[in-house]
């Protein structure tokens, strides 16, 4: 009786180690580094973490930050999901050493790229071809995450119709752009969103579910209810929302294992 016990406290322990997205070997044998890459002559500063604890190789997921451009937050994510088992490269739209200190900055940059949808995927396709050059990654098996303004640029994936296996929005921003639809999308789609997101609205997230079911996308929303725009950003004292974040982080979890299994 004791023995088994025992187990029964260790077995309740792991669970609560994964719940918390730090398993048994988390931390263990992560190499994280930037990765300087160019686009077109120009500089970019991506961000690559991986477990060697789990294989050879491994799925890729690729992060995409919000308007602030990468910075901390990005890189502990990527740290986060390697924790995990899948190699995870953060993309740098905005280029080496162009780091927004302010919002108008922030504004100012995903402005320009909002502005020009070629040169944000163009950026998005050349983030992507390095990602899956990246020694330890199964270039095969990809899946798109984005935060805020990293959330539409994963939308902007999809409507572009590139060839990976699912797109997840947390707190992202809906609007399509004239002439754009969902029918190229190739992967499954995610969307995780506050009910209370004073930047896209319930109503732009309904006019999404719209279009996806028009272009006949296999999709799936989850919605936090009174949660604000921003809900997963940690330094965000006014808005971070803890409960959602680690509801959605899980939901992501369940999400890559059913897609990339």
């Amino acid at each position: 009786m004791i023995r088994k016990f025992l187990l029964i406290v260790l077995a309740a322990v792991v669970t609560t180690l994964v719940a918390m997205g730090l398993s048994p070997a988390a931390k263990a044998n992560i190499v994280a580094e930037p990765v300087v890459y160019n686009i077109d002559g120009q500089p970019f500063e991506g961000y690559f973490a991986f477990n060697q604890n789990f294989g050879e190789t491994q799925p890729l997921v690729l992060l995409i930050h919000d308007w602030n451009g990468l910075d901390d937050y990005e890189q502990r994510r990527t740290q986060m999901l390697a924790e995990q088992g899948y190699a995870a490269f953060a993309v740098d739209l905005y280029g080496q050493g162009v780091r927004p200190t302010n919002p108008d900055e922030s504004r100012a940059q995903s402005g320009a790229l909002y502005a020009d949808r070629a040169t944000m995927r163009a950026r998005l396709m050349a983030g992507l071809a390095q990602a899956q050059a990246q020694a330890g990654v199964d270039g095969s098996q990809v899946v798109a995450i984005g935060y805020c303004f990293g959330g539409a640029a994963v939308l902007e994936m999809a409507r572009a119709g590139m060839d990976i296996d699912g797109f997840v929005s947390f707190h992202g921003s809906f609007e399509t752009p004239e002439g754009q639809d969902y029918s190229q999308t190739q992967g499954r789609i995610l969307i995780l969103h506050g009910s209370d997101d004073g930047s896209a609205p319930m109503a732009d997230v309904a006019q999404l579910a719209t279009e996806l079911d028009a272009a006949e996308v296999d999709f799936g929303v989850e919605i936090y209810g009174g949660v604000d725009h921003a809900f997963t950003v940690w330094s965000d004292a006014n808005r971070y929302d803890g409960m959602a974040d680690r509801h959605s982080w899980q939901t992501l979890m369940t999400f890559l294992g059913e897609v990339l299994g």
